[in-house]
């Protein structure tokens, strides 16, 4: 009795010194009673990838199909090597620390259930579940990271038994196999398996909550395969409440998110609310940031007074970001970013970079020939496993500074120190709002509001997540890129440091198909000069002109480049 009120002691005190989310009314609290918006960011492509993260969308889009492409190549034992790699490498307390620092207070972590437990025609025996050691390891360590930087770990069933949906991508679903929804041992285990977290967690008050089914997606009776013409949705309110129900046994302190069919937005048919600590989830892509897209999301709130969660987002420009998070922070709404890494990503807060070895083996993947070597395609997957450490991986600050400090200042921050003299490579413009470091006409994807405003925004997909376009640089001296694309009334914006007043020489390397002129302005619009920049015949024949008697001021000096016509491709500017 003494070891009974002890421990329930211990517990109060851990929760009452901590910070435990709970809801009240339709907010997320903490034990202190203060609002807490959710700044999140979802580890998408750790536990679980989809084919897109690794560049394999064209052959292999389930994760069990990327597996029996390694496996084809490497064998199931050099396959399963990768892995362990993989998932050592893909999420350490570094990337954890690195998230706190930029200004996240929460990670979504999307789960593949087969980390965690067999799948069920691997079962010895059927009712019966084996629990697998490596996943709970894998949240027990991610869950201490979590603490060590007083974050919140929100737990998200991403992968169910059998999958949850149609779209077999995001949660590894093999056709060929009973879905989660056409076998009651698949929801069995997804019960079982939400019961044996919650036990395990119960006592956490990092625990930030409980996403109990990413993304459902799948036709009870309507026509859409995705669910999104349902307006029942019976089977799956039934599995979250059974869900609930198992959790309650044995957690009664942690927040549970619901989800809607339809990639998680339809909530068609909900039934009475079944639990007093409830929040909803939903989830945002490509459309516009306005109240009319979310305007659902709002009803449900004010409707049932519960929490709503804007649990997965991303994907699009650093424009889309900070528009976003505006209208979020205006209704007072959480969010979680997706993913955290993945290869040849500029729209992300981080870069896996791709090689070259790696390249070869997704090209025999998807066009055949002459098939890699065992040694060499293990040698060039066991590379890319090493490259998804931190150390390895490559920061993106501007989608950093677009999420966070954009959002409420306007004003530029140099993207690096430049200096006068010296040389200045044309993707380094400044940090900053659209209208504020650059001006670029395309430079958002819409295309669930407006399928004609489909665009890639940075044409070149390479190094900035921006509207500008920037592509790889083949010329002698280059920082690997340069800006293209380019249209009348577009400029760029830098920050230069100058150490005297002094009037400059400028010479700028460029080259175009067409001939093309330039302006050099202060921010102010000052003009400094108007540059001809003849054709060059080519996209990458590069050329140098000059420009003399540019004035700068000693100290800080910000100057645009303002193309007057279109087609204009910039690799550097140089101050003398």
């Amino acid at each position: 009795m003494k070891k009974t009120i002890l421990l329930s002691a211990l517990i109060l005190s851990q929760f009452g010194t901590s910070q435990l989310l709970k809801t009240s009314s339709n907010k997320i609290i903490n034990d202190k009673g203060e609002n807490i918006q959710l700044r999140g960011l979802g580890l998408g492509g750790w536990m679980l990838q989809e084919g897109y993260m690794l560049k394999t969308a064209d052959f292999a889009g389930p994760q069990y199909k990327i597996k029996e492409k390694i496996a084809e190549l490497i064998g199931e034992d050099g396959m399963q090597q990768f892995y362990k790699a993989y998932l050592k490498n893909g999420i350490t307390k570094q990337d954890v620390d690195f998230l706190a620092k930029a200004g996240f207070n929460s990670i979504r972590l999307p789960m593949h259930y087969n980390l965690y437990t067999l799948p069920i025609e691997k079962e010895a025996v059927q009712g019966k579940d084996t629990w697998l050691e490596e996943g709970f390891k894998m949240t027990d360590d991610l869950l201490q990271w979590c603490k060590d930087n007083k974050i919140y770990l929100i737990l998200d069933l991403h992968a169910a038994p059998g999958g949850q949906g149609n779209d077999a991508n995001i949660s590894d679903n093999d056709t060929s196999k009973p879905s989660l929804w056409e076998n009651k041992e698949n929801q069995r285990k997804t019960i079982a398996l939400w019961k044996k977290l919650a036990e395990r967690y119960k006592n956490e008050p990092w625990i930030g909550g409980y996403d109990i089914i990413n993304e459902p997606n799948i036709n009870f009776t309507g026509k859409n395969p995705n669910g999104t013409d349902e307006m029942s949705n019976a089977p799956l309110w039934k599995l979250q409440k059974d869900i609930t129900t198992a959790i309650r046994e044995v957690d009664q302190n942690h927040i549970i998110f619901i989800e809607g069919n339809g990639w998680g937005n339809n909530y068609n048919g909900l039934i009475p609310i079944w639990d007093q600590n409830m929040a909803f989830s939903f989830h945002k892509y490509w459309n516009d940031n306005d109240d009319k897209t979310i305007q659902f999301a709002l009803d449900l709130r004010e409707k049932y007074n519960i929490p709503i969660w804007l649990g997965e987002t991303g994907e699009n420009s650093n424009v889309w970001f900070t528009e976003l998070i505006q209208l979020l922070n205006k209704h007072n709404i959480g969010y979680a970013f997706w993913p955290m890494k993945k290869i040849d990503n500029i729209a992300g807060i981080t870069n896996v970079k791709t090689t070259p070895e790696y390249e070869t083996l997704l090209n025999y993947w998807k066009n055949g020939g002459e098939k890699p070597s065992k040694e060499y395609a293990k040698k060039a997957l066991m590379q890319i496993a090493d490259d998804y450490k931190f150390n390895n991986v490559e920061i993106k600050n501007d989608v950093i500074d677009a999420m966070f400090r954009q959002v409420t200042d306007v004003t530029t921050k140099p993207f690096k120190n430049h200096q006068a003299p010296g040389r200045i490579f044309a993707s380094e413009y400044d940090l900053g709002r659209i209208g504020s470091a650059y001006l670029d006409k395309d430079f958002i994807n819409l295309w669930v509001s407006d399928p004609a405003k489909r665009s890639e925004w940075n044409s070149g997909q390479q190094m900035r997540n921006d509207g500008v376009d920037i592509y790889t640089c083949n010329d002698k001296i280059t920082n690997r890129y340069y800006i293209g694309k380019t249209e009348t009334g577009e400029w760029l914006q830098y920050t230069i440091h100058s150490k005297t007043n002094r009037n400059y020489t400028v010479e700028i390397r460029y080259s175009g198909i067409n001939s093309t002129n330039i302006r050099l302005e202060g921010a102010s619009g000052k003009l400094l000069a108007k540059i001809s920049l003849p054709a060059t015949g080519k996209n990458e024949n590069w050329n140098t002109i000059v420009a003399n008697n540019i004035p700068l001021q000693k100290g800080e000096n910000r100057i645009r480049i303002v193309f007057e016509n279109d087609g204009a491709n910039l690799n550097y500017f140089e101050i003398k």
